[in-house]
């Protein structure tokens, strides 16, 4: 009416319209899903899932992309929950039994998504201030993490469809395409800075990788290890035995392989040494360290990795003899696998 003050279109802040949530939400599926994914080959890998010895920088690349995606769930999670938390303190915490199951899930999801994010970052960091044992921890929570995701996302397809058609208020199209771009930077900063410990053209930038870009990292130390090799040190290769010296003299080969470990950094360099499949016979192989109490003091080559032309037991790193931090007086160097099963301080070859 003429004279009546008109009321002015009220918006709701951009970090917590619905529009923002759907759209931070499905990047942080996409991410959260390779992380899960690639997650689970690694340790099939870790546990004798069948895996091909090529191409070799496979598990680097699956892993990296483990990590990576992990990395940028981070700011996802924190800009999600950040523009979802008003919603957390509705009146009345549960309706209905659907809108239970709808609210038990995000719980479950926030906190298993904290739980792998914290500890795979310590684990990168190869920082451990819990008495549990990572691997087995970090598998199982990713299970909880993906289920209580899966149901969420089943829950909110409706929501997420109709929200991301193109709105139409111009104010807040344009704050929230603002917090969007943000969130985007912020998660590709995320990334660069992170990303160069298996990314090699990135290590320069990479800031906060959490892996020297100079010689090649190394995990366990000998003294970590408590590794003392004996004077009259052989290796047993099936009914044989050789000396560091006989294994020298032995026809050696000189290959180009990355070594890529589970938190994430990789690093190529040259290794020189006797060919597996000159020592032993086809079949698995057990491969047994002088090391006592390590988690991966023995592991299985499977005969795949054994034959190949690839796998060395390794005397040389780039063209220097071994030192005791990378294995002295030899250790197993095979394409596309875990940094963890590349064995070192070997002692002992055996068919199974």
């Amino acid at each position: 009416m003429l004279g009546e003050a008109v009321k002015p279109p009220t918006f709701k802040a951009p970090a917590h319209h619905i529009g923002v949530t759907s759209r931070v939400g499905t990047w942080l599926g996409i991410t959260f899903g390779l992380c899960f994914v690639t997650g689970l080959l690694s340790h099939g890998v870790q546990h004798d899932w069948p895996w091909p010895t090529r191409p070799v920088d496979l598990y680097r690349v699956t892993q990296g992309v483990h990590v990576i995606s992990g990395v940028a769930s981070i700011p996802l999670l924190l800009a999600k929950l950040w523009s979802v938390y008003p919603k957390l303190f509705e009146r009345p915490l549960v309706r209905n039994v659907p809108h239970a199951l709808e609210r038990g899930s995000i719980l479950v999801l926030v906190a298993a998504s904290f739980f792998e994010l914290v500890t795979g970052l310590f684990n990168a960091a190869q920082n451990y201030p819990w008495s549990f044992y990572f691997p087995t921890a970090h598998y199982a929570v990713a299970y909880l993490a993906i289920g209580a995701l899966l149901i969420h996302i089943a829950v909110k397809i409706p929501v997420v469809r109709r929200t991301l058609e193109p709105p139409s208020e111009e104010r807040t199209v344009l704050s929230r395409r603002a917090f969007l771009r943000t969130t985007a930077l912020t998660t590709g900063v995320a990334i660069v800075t992170t990303a160069g410990v298996t990314v090699p053209w990135l290590r320069d930038i990479s800031v906060l990788a959490w892996r020297s870009p100079g010689a090649l990292p190394v995990n366990r130390t000998a003294k970590a290890a408590n590794i003392v090799v004996p004077p009259d040190w052989r290796l047993k290769a099936g009914p044989k035995s050789y000396s560091l010296e006989e294994l020298q003299a032995m026809p050696q080969t000189t290959v180009e392989l990355p070594i890529a470990c589970v938190e994430g950094w990789s690093q190529n360099a040259t290794w020189t040494g006797v060919r597996v499949a000159d020592l032993v016979h086809k079949g698995d192989v057990r491969v047994e360290s002088l090391e006592r109490d390590g988690l991966y003091r023995a592991t299985t080559l499977p005969e795949a990795f054994a034959q190949d032309p690839l796998t060395l037991l390794a005397l040389k790193l780039n063209g220097e003899e071994l030192t005791p931090d990378h294995g002295y007086p030899c250790r197993l160097i095979a394409p596309n696998r875990p940094g963890v099963l590349q064995t070192k301080w070997v002692t002992s070859l055996e068919v199974r």
